[in-house]
């Protein structure tokens, strides 16, 4: 391997640490940098589980997959994550209020199954529990806006609590007319 190519895996993590993402516009940059294809830096990328290629959601949902985590049902706690949230593991809501991961494990065992909301970990999960996860994180999301609005800022911001309908998971919680 030529040392082009060596310098692959440095320069996606450079990319990744400053967009938060790898866009599809910097693999071109890539690719054509290291004067290989776009489809040898996705083969790469998509090798390992640190990269992604969507923009991370404001909230992150990482789901664990671990052993533990999954003979406790952590598929289940996945499935109503994503039927919340409406997307796929590996995605962001259309309003980009939330990104979804299944990861191989986040070193919880004990309290399995086990899901990081960002960055703080809700154990002995349930599918009620992701709910009430989620429902406080929208509400968390509703005192901001209302708080922005409160100091002059009504209008700015980043759409969230629009309660249009249209992609918009920030908010609004489980149940509520939106």
């Amino acid at each position: 391997m030529d040392a082009k190519r060596e310098s692959l895996l440095p320069t996606l993590q450079a990319v990744q640490r400053e967009h938060g993402y790898v866009p599809d516009e910097q693999v071109g940059k890539i690719a054509a940098s290291l004067g290989i294809t776009k489809a040898d830096v996705y083969a790469v990328a998509s090798f390992y589980g640190q990269f992604r290629f969507n923009p991370p959601g404001r909230h992150s949902v990482k789901v664990c997959a671990g052993t533990a985590c999954h003979v406790r049902g952590s598929a289940l706690i996945l499935d109503e994550w994503s039927r919340l949230l409406g997307i796929e593991p590996g995605q962001t809501t259309a309003d980009g209020a939330f990104d979804l991961e299944r990861v191989a494990c986040i070193g919880c065992c004990s309290v399995a199954p086990a899901v990081m909301v960002d960055g703080e970990v809700h154990g002995c999960m349930s599918s009620a529990e992701v709910r009430t996860v989620f429902n406080e994180v929208c509400a968390g999301d509703e005192r901001a806006r209302r708080a922005a609005g409160a100091d002059g800022d009504a209008g700015e911001g980043n759409g969230a609590g629009r309660g249009d309908g249209a992609g918009d998971s920030a908010g609004r919680g489980v149940g509520d007319a939106g």
